[in-house]
């Protein structure tokens, strides 16, 4: 079997460039992706705030431009998720769902985070019938349509607006008067009257729908009065929970389960770094994602040497 030096788990924003950075530091890299490089950058219909593209660029766009460069670099990439992670040795041994092992004496784990769900009654049933956590993926099957937006950070407002062109009427609902997204998304929304609705403080309390979603029960958080509003659609915004499950318990996470570490990148467990969404930290964008990758390969990089010293 094939030690390793790095073994970087996910191919996303900061798997990618983790993986360019080891492979040029001339060390041998296995890459695993659970699915298509480019993690959420593919679910984001544009991405405005990447510097080099002031004009903007679509997510699918920046996602291939950072998978190109795999392109060029020697590296094992491997497709499928990691079931489990143990260490014994100084060696780190990645059990993948098929079954395969891999093994390295480093690993930057680049897993990410999904979204987090509403917690209502019915959403797993009506999950692919009208309920959706991606606009970009989804949207299109809603088109003239109305439908609902739950959230008030920056993902919510972005998805929102995206939908706006696609759907006939947009209701962002969130549970506080005030939103925490950019000011500019805040901006654009609040010229869009006609196409976008705010619905604040309150909550979804339920879905309604037998086969197909048709409504949601909303319920406002000062009087409790309780409404209800037709929509054949319902995309959930509201967080992200990491991909932390395949972790040993020595790898210390926060109450949420986001991997903690240093500065640069180290976890509690040596030899073990994390980057990108799947990191406790508080601002979760590309750009960071990419500074955390470079930061987590050059930690390995000088770890790995200490280990040849």
């Amino acid at each position: 079997m094939t030690l390793y030096d790095s073994i970087v788990i996910g191919a996303g924003p900061a798997g990618i460039t983790a993986a360019l950075y080891l492979v040029r530091s001339g060390c041998t890299v296995a890459l695993v992706e659970q699915m298509t490089p480019g993690g959420q950058v593919l679910q984001t219909e544009a991405i405005e705030n990447y510097p080099g593209f002031p004009k903007g660029i679509k997510g699918w766009e920046l996602a291939d431009t950072f998978a190109a460069h795999l392109d060029e670099l020697t590296l094992d990439k491997f497709t499928g998720g990691v079931s489990s992670m143990s260490s014994a040795d100084g060696v780190h041994s990645l059990t993948l769902d098929s079954g395969q092992t891999l093994s390295g004496r480093t690993v930057i784990v680049c897993s990410g985070a999904k979204h987090k769900a509403l917690g209502v009654a019915d959403e797993k049933r009506l999950t692919g019938h009208g309920v959706s956590y991606c606009a970009v993926c989804d949207g299109n099957f809603f088109r003239g349509q109305e439908v609902a937006v739950v959230g008030g950070g920056n993902t919510a407002l972005e998805e929102s607006l995206y939908l706006a062109k696609i759907a006939a009427k947009v209701y962002i609902i969130h549970r506080r008067d005030a939103f925490r997204g950019a000011k500019v998304y805040q901006e654009r929304i609040a010229s869009m009257p006609e196409k976008i609705s705010l619905i604040t403080n309150t909550v979804v309390d339920s879905l309604q729908g037998e086969g197909d979603l048709t409504g949601l029960t909303l319920r406002d958080v000062n009087t409790q009065a309780t409404r209800l509003l037709p929509v054949t659609g319902l995309f959930v915004f509201v967080g992200y929970e990491p991909a932390t499950g395949f972790l040993p318990p020595a790898v210390e996470k926060n109450k949420q389960g986001f991997v903690l570490t240093d500065a640069e990148m180290r976890t509690s467990l040596a030899g073990v770094f994390a980057a990108g969404d799947v990191r406790d930290k508080m601002c979760r964008q590309v750009v960071t994602a990419v500074g955390d990758g470079a930061t987590a390969a050059q930690a390995a990089f000088v770890y790995l040497e200490q280990l040849h010293a």
